[in-house]
C-alpha cells in the first residue's frame, strides 16, 4: 500500500476546508495567523467565489512567514 503525501491529496473542495488546511500547514511551521478565516462577504456567495482572509499579523509573525516561504535568510529572522 502506497503512502499518501501532502501533494497527493486532492485540492480543498470548500473554503472552510482550504482555511483549515492552511491553518494546519502554517501551524506546522510555527506560524499562527489568528485572523485567518473565510471572508464573510465573498463566503456568503459560496464556493468557488469565497476568498480566504489572511488577516493581519505582527512583525514577528511576518518575519517567520517570510522565512517559511524562503524569502529571507535564516540569519535575518
Amino acid at each position: 500500500m502506497a503512502e499518501t503525501t501532502k501533494s497527493d491529496r486532492p485540492p480543498a473542495r470548500t473554503a472552510p476546508e482550504a482555511v483549515e488546511r492552511l491553518r494546519a500547514a502554517l501551524g506546522g511551521a510555527g506560524i499562527v495567523l489568528p485572523s485567518l478565516r473565510v471572508d464573510p462577504v465573498t463566503g456568503a456567495h459560496g464556493d468557488p467565489y469565497a476568498l480566504v482572509d489572511l488577516g493581519r499579523c505582527n512583525l514577528g509573525v511576518a518575519w517567520r512567514l517570510a522565512a517559511a516561504l524562503g524569502v529571507c535568510g535564516g540569519d535575518d529572522v
